[in-house]
């Protein structure tokens, strides 16, 4: 209940408003069945975004610190992400990239949708960065399909270290599912990974960039640099 109340009363609206979101190639999201979303990543509210213009639900694999946390922010923070249904997992020590990997794929044996952002975390300065393969993992022993989805100008309306929102056009655009043989075809993760962040480079029109953004400095860069607006100006 509380996320589609979120999506469709209480956050959703102001949402639109502030991003005017412009979707492009949604009917490449399958209406049914299991799907893995794999999306750029340039600002928290990212996810929110993609969850209000997919129609259907879309589970994200939520850091465990988001349910533990203290005080007013604490609470709200698990008290928000346990209403919408998103699943914590513990991504400290030897086995939270296997309990990652199990969560997304008991979402997706379930036919759900699993959102996820390969870099990682936020690109420092808009580039798209190398790719962890836990996505092209999960797809290869699932069989689910893997649809890209580039997303731009949400780091206008929530700039990175700023906690005030403003207005500026979001734009969201989502290819053709990419599939891939089963496990016993030997495909390779880290291979497939690579080529999902290039193309996700190449529609976005930004530059790809083949280190991690989690160990990248970005001193002695400029952000503005390396942005480009391939959709046009806000």
């Amino acid at each position: 209940m509380w996320y589609h109340l979120f999506k469709h009363v209480l956050l959703g609206p102001l949402l639109r408003i502030l991003g005017r979101p412009e979707v492009v190639g949604l009917e490449h999201v399958p209406r049914s069945g299991p799907v893995i979303i794999a999306a750029n990543h340039l600002a928290v509210i990212d996810s929110l975004y993609l969850a209000l213009v997919l129609p259907r639900r879309v589970t994200f694999l939520a850091k465990q610190e988001y349910f533990t946390g203290t005080g007013w922010k604490g609470r709200f923070n698990r008290w928000f992400y346990t209403v919408s249904g998103q699943v914590p997992v513990d991504r400290t020590g030897g086995t939270a990239a296997a309990d990652a990997l199990a969560a997304a794929t008991r979402i997706l044996e379930e036919d759900g949708i699993w959102a996820i952002h390969p870099e990682g975390t936020r690109s420092p300065d808009g580039r798209v960065y190398r790719g962890r393969t836990g996505a092209l993992r999960v797809a290869i022993a699932t069989g689910a399909p893997v649809v890209p989805v580039v997303l731009s100008g949400t780091d206008r309306v929530n700039p990175p270290g700023s906690r005030m929102w403003r207005f500026a056009k979001v734009r969201i655009h989502f290819g053709a599912p990419r599939h891939y043989p089963p496990a016993g075809a030997r495909t390779d993760a880290r291979t497939e990974t690579d080529a999902l962040m290039r193309e996700l480079a190449r529609r976005s029109g930004r530059q790809y960039v083949d280190t991690y953004a989690a160990t990248f400095s970005s001193r002695g860069t400029s952000t503005q640099r390396h942005r480009r607006r391939p959709y046009g100006h806000n």
